[in-house]
């Protein structure tokens, strides 16, 4: 059977933040782990400031950006290297993604089947989700959850700062999987790894 025939569904949540902030997506199932990584960035809205490593229920590996140095007792294996229907699957369901080390925002991918692909269909895309992605540099969930007091609130010491710093505005409810749009993974990479 021809490559790139199917595409692989996950569920992708971000933890420690209620209510839910998730998204379904589709990639094909040749896709490497770099490039599910870029479309979680583009489906969330995350903008690709930080590092981020994967890891996988059944395996010791961890799978992203490797550093120069080795981190504890694992080696980051490169992300773009690996093939995602490698780790995940329906014996192999579940997987952790962590964006921003120091923030620590995870996110659980949970692998919710396989189609075939669509003739005219376009991959990735985002299929469904639910409200807005924190910006970036909040300080992870407790961070995000005091920025929304903060912009709720008129009378906190910091809302006209931190609105401005959000851009003016910014609604925790909001999100379309219509307006999401998917970058090149390899035009990223370049600009990772190349400049």
């Amino acid at each position: 059977m021809a490559e790139n025939v199917y595409v692989c569904q996950f569920k992708v949540e971000l933890r420690g933040i209620e209510p839910a902030i998730w998204r379904r997506i589709q990639v094909p199932e040749t896709a490497s782990l770099w490039d599910l990584h870029v479309a979680i960035q583009d489906a969330m809205g995350w903008q690709g400031y930080h590092l981020h490593v994967f890891s996988f229920l059944g395996t010791r590996d961890k799978v992203g950006i490797p550093l120069d140095e080795e981190t504890g007792s694992f080696r980051i294996l490169p992300g773009w290297k690996r093939r995602v229907d490698k780790y995940l699957s329906h014996q192999a369901p579940l997987g952790l993604y962590e964006y921003d080390l120091g923030d620590s925002w995870f996110h659980e991918i949970r692998f919710e089947g396989e189609s075939r692909r669509a003739k005219r269909g376009v991959y990735p895309r985002c299929l469904a989700g639910a409200r807005r992605c924190p910006p970036e540099d909040c300080g992870g969930p407790s961070g995000y959850v005091e920025f929304l007091k903060a912009i709720s609130n008129p009378k906190h010491p910091e809302h006209d700062f931190l609105l401005q710093w959000a851009g003016g505005a910014f609604d925790p409810e909001e999100f379309s999987p219509r307006r999401v749009r998917f970058s090149d993974p390899e035009e990223r990479w370049r600009q990772a790894f190349e400049s």
